[in-house]
């Protein structure tokens, strides 16, 4: 049986745990970046924002389903998982987390 999160803070340490591949990592890191660039110089054009959720969700899944091997958070966790994205953004552009 799977562990029920209640908050961001218990979650985190599962969502670092399934970015253990450092090709996941850095799939996620770019999508993060690509959908930053995107909502920053684009917002104006919202086609190019529709595109923001296959854009990012699509390097994201190739990073789970063909480096890490596994099921990603996010059909189970959309909301933890996308903050989860931004707070690994951070944590490796700080240092914190490998790039």
């Amino acid at each position: 049986m799977e562990k029920k999160y209640k908050t961001f803070a218990e979650f985190y340490p599962f969502y670092l745990a399934e970015h253990k591949n450092r090709t996941c990592r850095r799939l996620h890191f770019t999508e993060t970046l690509i959908v930053m660039i995107i909502y920053i110089f684009f917002s104006f054009r919202w086609t190019l924002l529709l595109s923001l959720p296959f854009v990012g969700y699509g390097f994201a899944w190739v990073g789970h389903f063909f480096f890490e091997k596994n099921r990603p958070a996010t059909f189970t966790y959309p909301l933890f998982s996308l903050l989860g994205d931004f707070a690994m953004f951070k944590d490796i552009l700080i240092g914190k987390i490998k790039y």
